[in-house]
């Protein structure tokens, strides 16, 4: 994860000396060229502050996706992108661009909550309630409240994070220990 966050770091740097030129890889809304760009707009922020904000809560939702192992993480991230992007390229006004990794951090936080409930794993439990307690906060941010943010995405974000918990469930991949990166896989059976 500290790899992304500096990969994160690099693009909003090259950003800024191009003149803000990347901006143009972010989705843009209802335009059907600009739905290419769902894969490089979670890469991208609109300025230091925008990614000063969503670096915390990148490093460590990602992080506890991780730590599930590598499939389960790259599945998640890649439905929540997916997903995410979809609902900022449908719902957000036409002529907007999106771009942040906010949709990818709402959809590690839904994840992170609803695989807690799915599995009934006492671990992920723990785990989805300390990040409510902390994160739960941010659940506000699916509600049209700032015409600058994208909630579109944010929800789009939430969708694609119950849809991964859903669908690593329901392929019974519930890690049960190891390290990073080596899934140990317990199949429920009945």
């Amino acid at each position: 994860m500290f790899g992304w966050v500096v990969l994160l770091w690099v693009i909003e740097a090259v950003d800024v000396l191009s003149g803000n030129l990347l901006d143009n890889f972010a989705i843009h809304a209802r335009d059907p060229q600009g739905l290419a760009f769902i894969f490089t707009a979670p890469l991208l922020h609109f300025g230091w502050q925008h990614l000063i904000s969503n670096t915390v809560p990148f490093f460590v939702l990602g992080w506890f996706v991780y730590i599930s192992g590598r499939a389960q993480w790259w599945v998640t991230t890649l439905l929540v992108v997916v997903v995410s992007g979809l609902f900022a390229w449908a719902f957000t006004p036409a002529g907007a661009y999106v771009a942040g990794a906010s949709g990818l951090i709402f959809g590690w936080f839904a994840y992170l909550v609803v695989r807690g409930i799915w599995t009934r794993d006492w671990r992920q439990i723990l785990i989805a309630v300390g990040l409510v307690a902390v994160y739960g906060g941010m659940i506000w941010g699916v509600l049209p409240t700032d015409s600058g943010v994208s909630w579109q995405a944010h929800l789009g974000g939430v969708v694609g994070g119950v849809v991964a918990a859903a669908v690593i469930g329901r392929r019974g991949m519930s890690t049960v220990g190891g390290r990073p990166g080596r899934e140990v896989t317990a199949r429920r059976v009945g």
